[in-house]
């Protein structure tokens, strides 16, 4: 079944940089389910525009299609502009463990003062939530568990359970 609605990211000229890291990311998951990751297609600028917004474009990516945990998502280069990821859109990772949630955290963090109750920014300025699956679970009706999970940054699962 093909995928109706598509996450389409914005890079100002790394998308193809962003694609590869995001996709090695995942397939290094401890998680079976992170695996179905891949760089689908990728369409490149043309050449020859010496003025306007294709200018110096040339070979950068015009669409990409790639797979992460088997979501499909788009990106392109659209040079450099004004309009750059903020915290009012991220991409959520449901973790099955505490090891998963270590690992996806190790490797997107990459803006510690971002880092705060599972959201951690990368290094292309895109925000993520890194969560266990059952984190409803976890805090459902349970405030010293919620008081918990606000002072943490990354989630710590055991530190849930025993607040609770």
């Amino acid at each position: 079944m093909q995928q109706k609605v598509v996450t389409h990211l914005w890079f100002d000229k790394n998308a193809e940089e962003a694609m590869n890291f995001y996709v090695e990311v995942f397939k290094g998951a401890p998680s079976e389910a992170a695996h179905d990751s891949e760089v689908m297609d990728i369409a490149r600028y043309p050449g020859g525009f010496s003025e306007g917004p294709m200018a110096g474009m040339e070979g950068k990516v015009l669409n990409g299609a790639f797979k992460l945990g088997g979501v499909k998502f788009y990106a392109l280069d659209g040079g450099d502009q004004p309009f750059k990821f903020n915290e009012a859109i991220s991409l959520y990772v449901g973790c099955e463990d505490q090891a998963e949630i270590d690992y996806f955290y190790e490797k997107l963090s990459a803006v510690p003062e971002s880092e705060i109750c599972g959201w951690c920014k990368d290094k292309y300025g895109l925000s993520w939530q890194i969560i266990p699956k059952n984190m409803e679970q976890l805090l459902s009706g349970n405030k010293k568990a919620m008081q918990a999970m606000l002072k943490m940054k990354k989630i710590n699962i055991e530190e849930l359970k025993n607040a609770a």
